[in-house]
């Protein structure tokens, strides 16, 4: 249920239709927009009479909410949720671009393409410390020295970190890293999204690759519903009956996560084809559907790389990419 505050409503009222709610066993919290003033109801609002609610002098209107997430629903935060890490702001106008390689490899790789990219014009670095792999055989990643190689190139270059996490246990060492990333394969990892809400640091969480919009939500709920409200939403394609590419990725799901909830939205091109050559477009269909960020996967050696060198991109290719996304970008009245 939301209630919507008028905007001479007295302290009085508002805590007496307060102590009313919460005597129903609700959950109320207040939340203060650019035009008007909400108290988000959660619970089972069944048994509250709307009538009742709407004879308190603090109210303007109410309306009950049906979809099961609450606070990642725009209904009850009509503006866009901002985060800013670094110089980065997601949800802002402004086009963040997070890159670097799928895989920490060594001291040298991680730090020449951390380099490479600033230069470019990336904004936070990625790389893969721990790494969830579909064959138990394949490079599962360096692992806490992988993250300790990242925080030496954030060291070199000064780019915020986004790496992904697997485990509830791993928490511990992330204490440093900027943005954890929850991969598709974990994004219904309930316990592990229960401890990230815990935390106050941002979480980028990307789309399971069978997953609805509806249960992204409701995943980001479960981070949103322990306090963290730091979410960042990753688009990064589905599997669908179409074999040409990694994934597909689905455009459509940007307009219609930012439609629906308040939360930034960033798009993955890499994974979504798993082809080199597919990055640049897919990158530019994303900034034309309005999303509020990109994560490109970029290797120095592609051909050589540990993991998904197919859909890595040179730093070369990358630095010509950026004046594209920007020009792009500036149509749109943004800013990469």
């Amino acid at each position: 249920m939301i209630i919507v505050l008028k905007q001479n409503a007295s302290p009085a009222d508002v805590e007496e239709l307060t102590k009313m709610l919460e005597s129903h066993n609700a959950t109320v919290s207040k939340t203060v927009g650019a035009r008007s003033t909400l108290l988000d109801v959660i619970g089972d609002t069944s048994n509250i009479d709307m009538d009742n609610v709407m004879a308190n002098p603090a109210v303007e209107s109410v309306r009950r909410i049906q979809e099961p997430y609450k606070k990642a629903n725009r209904k009850f935060h009509p503006d866009n949720t901002v985060i800013k890490v670094g110089n980065a702001i997601f949800g802002g106008g402004k086009i963040p671009v997070i890159a670097g390689p799928c895989s920490v490899e060594s001291e040298e790789q991680i730090v020449e393409v951390a380099q490479a990219v600033k230069e470019a014009g990336a904004t936070l670095l990625r790389g893969g410390a721990f790494k969830p792999r579909t064959s138990p055989y394949s490079f599962q990643g360096l692992k806490a020295d992988g993250i300790e190689l990242l925080l030496e190139a954030k060291a070199a270059t000064g780019l915020p970190i986004v790496t992904e996490i697997m485990s509830p246990a791993h928490i511990p060492l992330f204490e440093d890293v900027d943005v954890i990333q929850v991969g598709a394969r974990n994004m219904q990892n309930f316990e592990l999204l229960k401890e990230l809400g815990k935390l106050n640091k941002p979480i980028l969480l990307k789309r399971g690759l069978a997953n609805t919009i509806e249960e992204l939500l409701m995943s980001a709920e479960y981070i949103m519903s322990e306090g963290n409200e730091q979410v960042i939403l990753c688009e990064r394609g589905i599997r669908t009956f179409e074999t040409y590419t990694r994934n597909t990725l689905d455009v459509s799901a940007v307009p219609v996560l930012k439609r629906l909830s308040h939360l930034p939205v960033i798009v993955d091109p890499s994974h979504a084809s798993g082809i080199t050559w597919l990055v640049e477009p897919l990158s530019l269909a994303a900034i034309a559907c309005g999303a509020d960020g990109l994560i490109i996967e970029v290797h120095n050696d592609p051909k050589h790389a540990l993991s998904d060198g197919a859909q890595s991109i040179t730093p070369a290719d990358f630095a010509r990419l950026m004046p594209k996304l920007g020009e792009l970008a500036k149509a749109c009245k943004r800013e990469v």
